[in-house]
């Protein structure tokens, strides 16, 4: 089973923490399908500003978190030539329900699939899952454009 950690995660990615928010990957059908983890700490950076007296992950970067999954599946199948000097950009967010607040100190589970591409463009689907408990799920398109 192929299991990409952070390292080889910021190998694929642009980001760097503390936006980079996936700790690892496995589980990887090519350019298919993927579960990603994202340790939601209670030292994460947005918890001394997101309700202190009582934090919760903002959907926003759940939304994000489903990104940086797909992106790094996306890099990951393609061949390397095809994928240097560029960078995948949201383009949508056509359906996200957040169904129950992520917590600090959990570990958010997030299973994403690449349900369409055409050329550059890429469209995916995915739920995040605390304890097997779904708290989110979101549609989502994005593209792969050049480095400028």
């Amino acid at each position: 089973m192929i299991k990409l950690n952070k390292k080889d995660i910021t190998d694929l990615l642009p980001h760097r923490d503390p936006m980079l928010l996936i700790d690892e990957i496995y589980d990887i059908k090519k350019l298919h399908s993927a579960t990603a983890v994202v340790n939601v700490k209670k030292n994460s950076f947005f918890v001394q500003g997101h309700f202190p007296d009582q934090p919760v992950m903002p959907g926003v970067l759940i939304v994000e978190s489903f990104g940086q999954a797909a992106a790094a599946l996306t890099a990951h199948g393609l061949d390397k030539s095809t994928y240097e000097n560029k960078l995948v950009f949201l383009m949508g967010v056509e359906k996200a329900r957040f169904r129950n607040p992520v917590i600090p100190d959990c570990k958010l589970i997030l299973k994403i699939e690449a349900i369409r591409s055409h050329g550059k463009v890429w469209k995916y689907k995915g739920e995040a899952f605390v304890d097997e408990k779904k708290m989110a799920d979101a549609i989502w398109s994005a593209t792969i454009v050049d480095k400028k």
